[in-house]
Order: C-alpha cells, then sequence, then structure tokens
C-alpha cells in the first residue's frame, strides 16, 4: 500500500504524520523522509532512476512541487542526482564525481592524484568500547577490519584502519577486496556498495596529530616518530545509520588534508 502524508484541513497541511507530538515538520521534509525510508528499504538500488515527480506526488498525494523540493533537498546532500533530459537517479559511488566524495588527502602542489590500495590483510575480531560507540554496537559485538595502504604516484602516503560490522559485511576478506577493481582503484566505497548494498552518504571525522609508531613507520617508509595526521571517521548510510569506522594515518610532507567550507 502506498505511503501518504496527512493533507487534511488544507490542500497541503505541514501537520506531521510521521511523527508523533506538535513538533512542526514541513510537508517537502515529510516527503524527503518518506523518500529516504524508501532508499533504506531498497526500493531504488545505486545507479537506478526514481519515479517521476508527478509519480511520486501521486503516490504520496501532494502536489508536484512539494515532491521538487524534497528531491531537490536529496540532491543537495549528494543523495539523488538529477539529468537534465533523463530524470533522477539515485547517486553511487561508482560514477567518477562520486567515487572519490570523502577523500581529502591532495596534492600541495599539481593535479590531483587518484590512489591505489595495497591491502594488508582483513581480520576478524571483537569491538573495542570506541568502535562500538562509533558503529552503535555493543562492545565485544563482531567486527572485520581491513588494514591497507594507499599510495598516490605508488608512493605510499596513508596508512588506513576500515572496521565494519560483521553481520552487515558477510564472508569479507582479502581475497574478495583484491578481486575487486572497485577496491584497488582506492575506493573502498564503491566495493561497499557493489558488494554489500550500503552507500555512504556522509561522514564525521576528528583530526588531530601523532607520531608515527614503528609498523607505521616501516609501512609508510619513513622514520619512527615522523609527525602523522591521524583522521577517524565515522560514516553512514541511509537513515543516518552508522556502518564503517575508520582511522587514516597520512603523511603530509608533500600532501595536505583540504576541505572546502560553504
Amino acid at each position: 500500500m502506498a505511503a501518504s502524508v496527512d493533507t487534511s484541513n488544507s490542500s497541503e497541511s505541514p501537520a506531521s504524520a510521521l511523527s508523533p507530538g506538535p513538533s512542526f515538520r514541513p510537508l517537502y521534509d515529510q516527503i524527503k523522509i518518506l523518500l529516504t525510508q524508501s532508499l533504506v528499504a531498497g526500493e531504488w538500488k545505486p545507479g537506478e532512476a526514481i519515479p517521476s515527480e508527478m509519480e511520486l506526488a501521486s503516490r504520496f498525494r501532494v502536489s508536484q512541487g512539494t515532491v521538487r523540493k524534497a528531491i531537490d533537498a536529496l540532491a543537495a546532500e549528494n543523495i539523488l542526482i538529477r539529468r537534465q533530459g533523463k530524470g533522477t537517479y539515485v547517486a553511487t559511488h561508482t560514477e567518477p564525481n562520486h567515487q572519490y566524495r570523502f577523500l581529502r588527502i591532495t596534492p600541495n602542489v599539481g593535479e590531483m592524484v587518484y590512489p591505489t590500495s595495497i591491502f594488508l590483510d582483513v581480520k576478524r575480531g571483537k569491538a573495542s568500547a570506541e568502535i562500538a560507540r562509533g558503529l552503535d554496537l555493543k562492545a565485544g559485538a563482531p567486527v572485520t577490519s581491513i588494514h591497507r595502504v594507499l599510495l598516490f604516484s605508488a608512493k605510499p602516503v596513508v596508512l588506513d584502519e576500515v572496521v565494519v560490522p560483521s553481520t552487515k559485511f558477510p564472508l569479507l576478506s582479502l581475497e574478495k577486496l583484491e578481486g575487486s577493481g572497485d577496491g584497488k582503484k582506492g575506493s573502498l566505497y564503491s566495493f561497499f556498495e557493489t558488494a554489500y548494498g550500503f552507500r555512504m552518504i556522509r561522514a564525521e571525522e576528528r583530526i588531530r596529530a601523532v607520531a608515527a609508531d614503528a609498523f607505521t613507520a616501516k609501512t609508510l617508509r619513513v622514520a619512527k616518530g615522523t609527525p602523522l595526521l591521524c583522521v577517524d571517521r565515522i560514516a553512514f548510510t541511509y537513515g543516518d545509520k552508522p556502518v564503517e569506522w575508520r582511522r587514516g594515518l597520512c603523511l603530509t610532507e608533500n600532501y595536505s588534508y583540504y576541505n572546502e567550507l560553504a
């Protein structure tokens, strides 16, 4: 049965039909939530077209303008992509413009160079208290960790530790990663999307300075104690659900962490 919103007492009442209580939620935001729920449910996969504005307006019993505003909001968050003359599509990390959307390490001079990956290992273990908090798991829940090195122009620049819930990423292995073109190119998010159906839509990061320990120094081919940038990240999929904890240790001799603030 198609979902609908409360439009009683006016042609398009803003009264929220999605959450109880007196809080006010604009009607287009209600439609945005319903569209997101459809994405969470897998009704439209990454790269697929969603129904037209007219079809969605009929489905949700609202005006086409309200649907358009909801889609605009999702497009602004890089969840949907409008293609002129073709329609609206679910954004995907497999597209060149989105494959490295979360990559913030850039060379200080010259053009951007996209990395390749060398995977060191894939291990299963139990979530520490820190990781459990970040991924909204119970401490000790089963997790799978990936260690890899990102190479820029054949030079090791980043040592990544990536942790995901084992229940959401079953049978994740070194062989599976190494057999994936997406993984080797450096875009784990393309791999997570194509292999497991999880698309990362946003991330939260904390940055601090650390000194390279013996293992990191050997891996990045620098002296022990070399200053590094430590970037801790939690990445979220549809419905604002955390699915990846990541710690990247980055050399900054010829590279910088770049972020554009609007």
